[in-house]
């Protein structure tokens, strides 16, 4: 951390993410959860402040080290399919902390993937990257292969390259075309700059085709490669500098 942010009160979640515990995201679920605390007194407030060096900070029962941070180490694991993203899940189903790289680090997934869809997650100890690649902004492109139940035509494609309407809200242009058919189901081949909650779905039901499949295969320049369900593999120094600078 700067040493500015030894001097100034900082926002507890920007705290967490700068330790590598969660990402800014994740912090405000874990204080909407009541699982942070601050010198002692649970964090109620989503934008409170604390004071490094003077302020004593725990997370799910554990003191926050405000210790120089760590290297930053990314990985990029294929999340099988029917598992949760998020590392806890109430009703006993697989999470994706179950398929984790063994390593000292504390890693997080960046984002997320429906329950039952799968590919290509990173994971992270670094808040401020997983921050900075999550925030709509940077518009980070996203490709998936998606199967859907009919014969799509090409034309029918066109409201979505040009931006599809989801929930009353016009969404950014997809990149989208189709691959091949098999019987009744078309399996396509699409790009997102964002990726709102369930809009694959939502987008294609919209059109008059069920999704059947959602497998993501690339984020920015990173590509799942020939991982398989539930293997991992640590991004390279290069590959987390193009992460970093937002090279993508």
């Amino acid at each position: 951390m700067r040493n500015t942010d030894f001097e100034e009160p900082v926002r507890i979640q920007k705290v967490i993410a700068q330790a590598g515990i969660a990402s800014r995201r994740a912090a405000e679920d874990l204080i909407r959860s009541g699982e942070v605390f601050l010198n002692g007194q649970i964090v109620k407030q989503m934008g409170q402040k604390m004071l490094i060096g003077i302020d004593h900070l725990s997370v799910e029962g554990r003191r926050v080290d405000i210790s120089p941070k760590q290297k930053t180490e990314v990985y990029a694991l294929y999340k099988p399919k029917n598992c949760i993203t998020t590392l806890n899940d109430p009703q006993g189903r697989v999470a994706i902390n179950d398929f984790f790289p063994q390593t000292s680090s504390r890693l997080f997934p960046v984002g997320r993937l429906d329950y039952d869809a799968e590919g290509l997650i990173l994971l992270t100890n670094d808040g401020d990257l997983a921050h900075q690649l999550m925030h709509p902004r940077h518009k980070v492109s996203k490709g998936y292969f998606v199967k859907v139940r009919g014969l799509v035509k090409n034309q029918a494609l066109s409201t979505l390259r040009q931006g599809p309407v989801i929930d009353d809200r016009k969404h950014q242009q997809v990149r989208v075309r189709i691959l091949h058919t098999v019987n009744d189901k078309t399996w396509l081949e699409l790009f997102l700059k964002e990726g709102t909650n369930r809009q694959i779905k939502k987008m294609f039901l919209n059109l008059g085709y069920p999704v059947l499949k959602i497998k993501r295969f690339q984020i920015g320049s990173i590509k799942l490669g020939d991982l398989q369900s539930g293997e991992s593999r640590a991004l390279s120094t290069e590959e987390i500098k193009q992460c970093a600078l937002n090279h993508f």
